[in-house]
Order: structure tokens, then C-alpha cells, then sequence
């Protein structure tokens, strides 16, 4: 018996296996181009020897173990997929996460740690281009994803659990569609594939997989929140005295 394909399933099946190999954000080598390398490299070296410095000048030393902490639970978190409608699967990033608890400077050093194991030790991601995941997922899904959270968190309550989770929830799944759009535009340049396909396959596909990362970080924020609040890099302040005592009294 014969199977004829739709127009839209065979376009469908080529894109994903076209892009199977990096559906998740992590490009292997030989997919951009000597410049964009370069480019991508030296960003994410500068940002990285800032995010050093600041760290040093700002952090507590409680903020150390915290950040390997930190840390091994992302780096656990990748290796677990999750399903998603094509036949193929994503997985937390953890940009946002990291910098919800840790903040921009520190959430942005734990997030380079785990892509450099990873490039090195389980060959997700080339190594050419590491500059390039590390800029697109560890980078602006940190400081872009932390300070959208918190601005989302300060316009519906900065200390109410309500303004916590929706930016939470808004942040990581906007950080991860910009990191993938950002990833098109990249491999265009490069002359990888054309801009218009390259945005369809990765941002299409990473609308579905950011609702992923978008409900585990929420989770995880939402557990946090009622166990150990003060982790955060900004926790939530609790009611005065004075304020207890007069609603107590009312």
C-alpha cells in the first residue's frame, strides 16, 4: 500500500530532520561560520570575566555552595526530556531558574559551568561554537530571563507568590523563544540555511518545548518559595511587626 504525505507533513518531516541535531539549542560544530565564532566567543568571554568580578565584589560565601547546588540540580534537570508533539523532545535550559535564585551575575556563571561539561564531557555542542550556546542559552536566557521575571514580579507584587510564578512562567518561556530565534539568526549568517526556514524550524519548535521549561521552573520556584524563600536572590520581605499587630487588631 502506498502513503502519500501532505505538502505540509513532508516540509514538517524535513524540517525536524534537518534540525534534529540541535533542536535543543545546543549547536553542534561546523553549523556557523568562523566569524560568528568569533564573534559569539569573545561576547560571551567578556560577559563571563564581568560576571567574575561581580560576583567577587557583591556575593556572600553562602552564595558559593548555593551556586553548586545550583548547579548540579540544572545540570540533573537537563538530562531528563520531555515529549513533544513531532517526534522529538526538549529539556530545562534553567536560565531563569538560575537567576531567580542566584540572580543575573551568579545565576550567568553556574549556567556557563553546566554548558562547558557538557560540551566537553558528553559532546552536547560543539566546542567550536560553544561561545555561541553558551551566549545564546547560559547568557541571555539568564540576565534576559531574570530581568524580565523580575520586572513582571514587581508590577504584580514583588513579595506575593502570584507575581513570582507568572514571571517566572512569562520569563523562561520567553527566554528560551529568544535564544532559539537569536540561534536562526546565527546560522543564517553563517550560511547554514536560510533565515525564514531556520526561524520556522527553531523558534516553531521552541514555542512548545519554553511551555516545558516554563512549568518545571515554576514548579521548582513555587517549591522553593514555600520551603526556603530566602534563597532568592531577592526574597520576599516579610511583614513588619507593626503591620501584623494591626491587622491582628482589626
Amino acid at each position: 500500500m502506498n502513503v502519500t504525505m501532505l505538502p505540509s507533513e513532508l516540509f514538517s518531516s524535513w524540517l525536524e530532520w534537518t534540525f534534529q541535531p540541535y533542536l535543543a539549542l545546543h549547536i553542534p560544530d561546523g553549523y556557523l561560520n568562523p566569524p560568528v565564532c568569533v564573534v559569539t566567543w569573545a561576547i560571551s568571554v567578556g560577559l563571563i570575566a564581568l560576571a567574575l568580578k561581580r560576583v567577587e565584589a557583591e556575593y556572600k560565601d553562602r552564595t558559593v555552595p548555593l551556586m553548586g547546588v545550583c548547579a548540579a540540580f540544572i545540570f540533573a534537570a537537563q538530562m531528563i526530556n520531555f515529549p513533544i508533539p513531532g517526534g522529538t523532545s526538549g529539556h530545562l535550559l534553567g536560565g531563569t531558574l538560575a537567576g531567580a535564585v542566584l540572580g543575573p551575575w551568579a545565576g550567568s556563571l553556574v549556567m556557563v559551568a553546566v554548558f562547558i561539561v557538557q560540551g566537553f564531557l558528553f559532546q552536547d555542542g560543539g566546542i567550536s561554537v560553544m561561545g555561541a550556546n553558551i551566549f545564546n542559552m547560559g547568557l541571555i536566557g539568564t540576565f534576559g530571563g531574570y530581568y524580565l521575571f523580575q520586572a513582571i514580579r514587581q508590577a504584580i507584587g514583588q513579595d506575593k507568590l502570584p507575581g513570582m510564578v507568572i514571571g517566572t512562567a512569562v520569563a523562561s518561556w520567553v527566554s528560551v523563544v529568544v535564544a532559539a530565534a537569536i540561534c536562526a539568526f546565527q546560522l543564517a549568517i553563517s550560511g547554514t540555511t536560510p533565515l525564514a526556514v531556520a526561524l520556522t524550524a527553531m523558534v516553531g519548535w521552541h514555542v512548545l518545548i519554553g511551555i516545558g521549561e516554563a512549568l518545571i521552573t515554576v514548579a521548582t520556584v513555587a517549591y522553593i518559595w514555600r520551603t526556603r524563600p530566602d534563597l532568592f536572590y531577592r526574597p520576599p520581605r516579610k511583614p513588619r511587626a507593626s503591620t501584623l499587630h494591626h491587622l491582628s487588631s482589626r
